[in-house]
């Protein structure tokens, strides 16, 4: 099984369409806890990402990941933009020199892009943010590969189910970060948004290598 930048352009694509069909459902999210601009924040970005793909597609992985790093952090407003593109430079500077990423590759990029966008952002899980999307489903791929498991259907559906799951714990959480820290509630009973888009990304990118890449 190997991701390489074509791939990674289509799931670019796949994220940017899935964007599309839910800008209600997250600006609405994002309006019970915040500005509501996160949505149209993504939406820049990767719009921005699509429109300038064939300059990327011949570009190894990790100058792939760099290029990306530079447009989110340039394109998307917010913090967003700023723990995006700074944990796909780290990721970018982790993979340097790969053309292609095999499953450990893509538990390293987003390994490494989870411990960026904790350190950049100052938080931690439990804080109501995206990084509670993207940290289980780190750690469910690493207990995975610690494992030795061999079932890339099964890794990749329940590294899937753990970003979702994550995104949906967040309703539950006070928010430590960001406005709706600053509620009287503390954003408690909300899905976080950033979370929410987060979890769509793992889907996507675990769908796309399980109809695409397993036994292909």
């Amino acid at each position: 099984m190997k991701i390489n930048t074509i791939d990674y352009l289509k799931y670019i694509e796949n994220v940017y369409e899935k964007l599309q069909n839910n800008r209600e459902y997250v600006t609405n999210l994002d309006l019970a806890t915040g500005d509501g601009d996160h949505w149209n924040n993504m939406n820049i970005g990767f719009g921005d990402l699509l429109k300038n793909s064939e300059k990327y597609k011949d570009l190894p992985m990790d100058q792939l990941f760099k290029n990306i790093g530079m447009t989110m952090m340039s394109k998307i407003g917010g913090s967003s933009g700023v723990l995006y593109g700074g944990a796909y430079l780290a990721a970018a500077k982790t993979l340097k020199g790969k053309e292609e990423f095999d499953l450990e590759d893509i538990y390293l990029a987003l390994k490494t892009m989870v411990e960026d966008m904790k350190k950049r952002g100052k938080t931690e899980v439990g804080s109501k943010t995206m990084i509670d999307a993207l940290n289980p489903a780190v750690e469910e791929l690493e207990k995975h590969l610690n494992s030795k498991e061999e079932d890339l259907v099964k890794i990749f559906e329940n590294v899937k189910n753990a970003a979702i799951n994550g995104a949906e714990s967040t309703k539950d959480m006070p928010a430590i970060r960001g406005r709706a820290s600053y509620q009287k509630d503390k954003g408690i009973g909300h899905l976080d948004p950033g979370a929410v888009t987060m979890a769509y990304q793992i889907e996507l990118l675990c769908d796309y290598i399980l109809n695409n890449k397993i036994g292909k």
